[in-house]
């Protein structure tokens, strides 16, 4: 029993000493890919969604009541101020008109017959031959008929006017629109929508500016907009860019209290009347920070509750044993060696920092702050990796091309604002 006894508590020994000296496999290096941080010169575009609106706009409505009897214009056309679009039934208006003129020859003839009278009784007075209560009379009654005649005048007046307004005229040059009336049709004074024209060259594309950015345009409006090349550009609905550049022509007198935003109005020139009101477009702002930034691919971003980081490599120094070829630690009493052998091996760790982005270009984003110069970031992957994550890196991004080289290229969003590339069009 002895025996056995001994035994078994040598086995456990065995045991123990086989467990403590056990451990557990290292984990592998992450495979990643590094680019080196470098600043360079970056030329983009600040993007707002527009909208095409006319610098002038009216809606027609008749100011006379009549059955419309022709329509003299193609609808969708440009229009020349002064061009008569409708006729409406002008005998009524003719007819007033020729009853005021029949008015005002009368009374013109009750002036002439009291003129005349007030002359005899002025010179039979001067002879004391007549009454002067008569002479007063007849004075009144000649300031009478010139009233007549005055009034009989601005009726005549009022009738030529009503006659005009029997023929509804373009208000200025524009296109006008589809008309909502038609031959036979009976108007009534403001109520009845006849037709819209509006302006169309030059064109007004309206967009909206947060109020932090209303000083930088006010800048331009006053100052740069002149001397900058291609400050102002639009992309049509199609993705192409209008060929015509614009200018700000007004900036709104106030910012919108519930969104923060102020309506800025660019005008372009539209001579083959390609911008229409109403469409959408994109504005692009040529934006003129010319000084060198950090740009690195916008994969390499990682997202944390709204917050953005990078993850940067360095090298870490660990202290590590050497072994002898029978697999014991060198320095290790047991193996028959005196002290201990150590060395620094160098081991590249994924390290998180947190960053403030920029601009997205293409398939990069600027950083503006969080890395530096020199930095080592790693732009592939990042999902496999941790805080302190020993990695094993490779040079350039995968696919053999440098990621920095496309900082120029493409056109993506960031935050409220989309952004695009340096690519000059």
């Amino acid at each position: 029993m002895n025996r056995l006894a001994s035994i078994l508590v040598l086995i456990s020994a065995l045991a123990f000493f086989a467990c403590e000296h056990k451990q557990a496999p290292p984990t592998p290096p992450v495979p990643v890919n590094l680019i080196t941080a470098t600043a360079q010169r970056v030329l983009y575009y600040d993007k707002y969604p527009a909208t095409t609106i006319a610098l002038k706009q009216v809606a027609m409505y008749a100011q006379v009541t009549g059955y419309i009897t022709s329509i003299d214009f193609t609808e969708g056309t440009h229009v020349h101020k002064g061009q008569v679009l409708y006729h409406l039934d002008q005998r009524l208006y003719q007819a007033a008109v020729d009853q005021a003129r029949a008015n005002l020859r009368v009374d013109s003839g009750n002036l002439k017959q009291q003129q005349q009278d007030a002359d005899r009784y002025l010179y039979l007075a001067k002879h004391n031959a007549v009454a002067t209560q008569l002479v007063d009379h007849q004075l009144i009654a000649l300031q009478n008929a010139k009233d007549s005649v005055f009034a009989a005048q601005q009726a005549v007046k009022t009738a030529l006017t009503n006659l005009t307004y029997a023929y509804i005229y373009a208000p200025f040059d524009g296109t006008i629109g589809i008309s909502q009336v038609r031959v036979g049709n009976l108007l009534s004074p403001g109520t009845t929508l006849i037709n819209t024209i509006s302006t169309d060259d030059p064109m007004a594309v309206d967009f909206y500016v947060s109020e932090a950015q209303l000083p930088h345009f006010e800048d331009l409006q006053m100052h740069k907009q002149k001397e900058i090349d291609s400050l102002f550009t639009i992309i049509l609905p199609n993705g192409q860019i209008y060929p015509y550049l614009g200018k700000i022509a007004i900036i709104d007198r106030a910012v919108d209290p519930q969104t923060g935003t102020i309506d800025v109005r660019l005008a372009f020139p539209n001579p083959q009347y390609t911008l229409r009101p109403g469409m959408s477009a994109v504005v692009r702002v040529h934006n003129q920070d010319a000084a060198p930034q950090i740009v690195v691919p916008s994969r390499a971003v990682v997202e944390q509750m709204g917050e953005y980081f990078l993850f940067i490599a360095k090298d870490t120094i660990l202290q590590t044993h050497q072994t002898d070829s029978a697999g014991g630690k060198k320095g290790d009493d047991s193996a028959g060696k005196k002290g201990a052998d150590t060395v620094a091996t160098p081991k590249l760790r994924a390290f998180q920092v947190k960053v403030q982005l920029g601009q997205t270009i293409g398939p990069n984003v600027i950083v503006r702050s969080g890395i530096h110069v020199g930095d080592r970031v790693i732009v592939d992957g990042v999902q496999s990796i941790h805080e302190g994550s020993q990695i094993n890196a490779s040079t350039g991004p995968a696919g053999g091309k440098d990621s920095t080289s496309a900082g120029n290229k493409g056109s993506t969003g960031t935050g409220n604002q989309e952004r695009d590339s340096s690519k000059k069009q």
